[in-house]
């Protein structure tokens, strides 16, 4: 199982490279900088590709879509909301 701070570095890179930023590299994002507006700049194309990676990458659908703006706040936020969701998650 990935640590936080793997799975963070791994967001990064696949939010580059799904998001084209060819401008950046993961030292560019920090992990609790905002994705949207002040932050990376990102928009609501952005957004959509977001949730798209979720579901591809870690079989993880948006329940809520109010949920979004919590959830993609940023790297961590996105990290966290994997880590309680993964269906690869066990339950005791």
């Amino acid at each position: 199982m990935q640590t936080m701070n793997e799975l963070m570095d791994q967001l990064k890179r696949q939010i580059i490279e799904r998001l084209n930023l060819k401008d950046h590299t993961p030292k560019d994002i920090g992990d609790d900088a905002p994705l949207f507006v002040e932050g990376l700049g990102l928009d609501s194309i952005d957004a959509l590709e977001l949730i798209v990676l979720l579901q591809q990458e870690y079989n993880i659908k948006l329940s809520r879509a109010e949920d979004g703006p919590k959830v993609f706040h940023s790297v961590r936020t996105m990290a966290e909301y994997i880590t309680e969701h993964s269906p690869e998650k066990t339950t005791a």
